[in-house]
Formats: structure tokens, C-alpha cells, sequence
């Protein structure tokens, strides 16, 4: 039996793998044409404890930061999450989460992104697209329609509070679609990072 990969590292940094499971099924996503990335293979028999997280992890001091993100959607797994991320402050780290904006939909939780700016430092938010009808054809959100609108809300309250907020779009959008985005982020304070393919 493989053994699961549940931290990994690129560069100087950290990556923890909480969980295979997403609401979204992004046609651009790495998981439809690849087992992981860099040399790790990400899929998981089974979803860690924050233990086994924090077991793993190396000195969080010296690294450039330790970032929420694996071959699923990270804050599907609030508490060992925010377990984890509550070890590396508190051990003088950096936080970082990429997500897809719906945590307070699946949560059911409009105050998530106050529980957060305690532990995490940033939070990298996929905008990928100009409008909810457009979002919808790309990421197939089980939320439909709906989850549009609720990942500019979520990124709005980051940002209120004192999250440093990013959104992120694919540079395949186009120059035009770009510069909407940015208007976008803007209204809702956060910037904008123009991510290039895999």
C-alpha cells in the first residue's frame, strides 16, 4: 500500500494535502491529467489528523511559509486546518491557504474569515472568471450560480479582516477578461495574481 502524502515541499516552502474532496470539478484542474505535482503523488487513501500534519513538519521558522493547498479543496477540513495553521504561529511561520472561495457555503459559516485572521497570514482565492454564468461553465461549483457571488463575499470579508487577499485568474482568460478581474478584486480589496498554467 502507498503511503500518503500529506506534507510535501517546493522550494523553501511547506504544502500540506488535507483532503481529496472538492466542490468544484474545474476543466483546467491538474487532478484530471495528473496523479500530483513535482514528483509527489497527492491522492490520498485517507484524510490526516492535524497530528500527523504537525508530526511531518519541519522547523516552520525557517521556512518561507506553509501553505494549505493539495489535490483538494483545503478548508473542507476547517478544524485540522485551523489546527495546524494555530502550530506553525505559535512556532513563528507563515500561513498561507489557496482555495475556492466557497467555504462559507459549505460551512455554513459567514464568520470563517474571522476565525482565520488569527492563524493565516494569506489567502489565495481562483476567481477564474469574469461572471457567475462564466464560473460556472468553467468550475462546475455544486453551488451553481450561486457560488460565484459568494467567493467575491468570502474574499470581501478576508480582506475585512486584515487577511492580505489575493484572486487569482489563468492568463488562458485574455487580456480583456483580465482587466475586468481587476476591477473585480479591487472592489472587494483584494490584487489580483495572473497565474500561468502548470
Amino acid at each position: 500500500m502507498k503511503k500518503d502524502t500529506y506534507v510535501y515541499t517546493i522550494g523553501n516552502s511547506a504544502y500540506i494535502n488535507l483532503t481529496n474532496r472538492c466542490t468544484n470539478a474545474c476543466e483546467f484542474c491538474i487532478r484530471t491529467y495528473a496523479n500530483g505535482v513535482e514528483g509527489y503523488e497527492l491522492w490520498l487513501e485517507k484524510e490526516p489528523t492535524a497530528d500527523e500534519i504537525i508530526a511531518l513538519l519541519p522547523d516552520v521558522s525557517t521556512l518561507d511559509e506553509v501553505v494549505f493547498c493539495g489535490f483538494g479543496e483545503p478548508l473542507i477540513k476547517f478544524d485540522v486546518l485551523m489546527s495546524v495553521a494555530r502550530f506553525v504561529k505559535s512556532n513563528g511561520g507563515k500561513t498561507r491557504i489557496n482555495t475556492n472561495g466557497q467555504a462559507e457555503l459549505f460551512l455554513n459559516d459567514k464568520d470563517v474569515a474571522k476565525k482565520l485572521a488569527k492563524y493565516i497570514d494569506v489567502v489565495s482565492i481562483s476567481l477564474n472568471e469574469t461572471n457567475a454564468q462564466e464560473y460556472d461553465k468553467l468550475c462546475h461549483s455544486e453551488y451553481g450560480l450561486d457560488a460565484y457571488p459568494a467567493i467575491l463575499k468570502f474574499a470581501e470579508h478576508c480582506s475585512d479582516a486584515g487577511i492580505d487577499t489575493v484572486m487569482s485568474v489563468m492568463e488562458t482568460i485574455g487580456k480583456d477578461k483580465i482587466k475586468k478581474c481587476q476591477e473585480i478584486v479591487e472592489k472587494v480589496g483584494a490584487r489580483l495574481r495572473v497565474r500561468t498554467m502548470i
